[in-house]
């Protein structure tokens, strides 16, 4: 997946924006940011739920890796895009917007 592939993924989200942080593009859901996009290393930083990066990382650990630091065990996640699938980015995205976005906003687009 390439950069460009995060942004169009991103702003499908429900009243997901595109804001900035320390000169990275980010995605935001009710003020919150939930992904970061760092272009010149070609990966995206999400805001997972710890369990949820956990399991990522032991599934996958060639495409995610928790963030260095207390962050990182906060469950803030990279994912190198170079060797993501769409699916699997779509996915990652999906999971930190759920976990970002206002409660009643989640509900309104979950599935009956």
């Amino acid at each position: 997946m390439l950069p460009e592939d995060v942004r169009a993924l991103a702003l499908l989200l429900p009243e997901t924006i595109e804001g900035a942080h320390r000169g990275n593009p980010d995605f935001r859901v009710g003020g919150r940011i939930y992904a970061t996009l760092w272009v010149e290393e070609e990966r995206t930083v999400l805001r997972l739920p710890p369990a949820h990066q956990a399991m990522l990382v032991e599934a996958e650990p060639h495409l995610f890796s928790p963030i260095d630091g207390a962050w990182g065990r906060r469950g803030w996640t990279n994912l190198d895009l170079a060797e993501a699938e769409e699916d699997t980015l779509r996915g990652a995205l999906l999971a930190a917007w759920r976990h970002t976005a206002p409660t009643a906003l989640v509900a309104a687009y979950e599935p009956a």
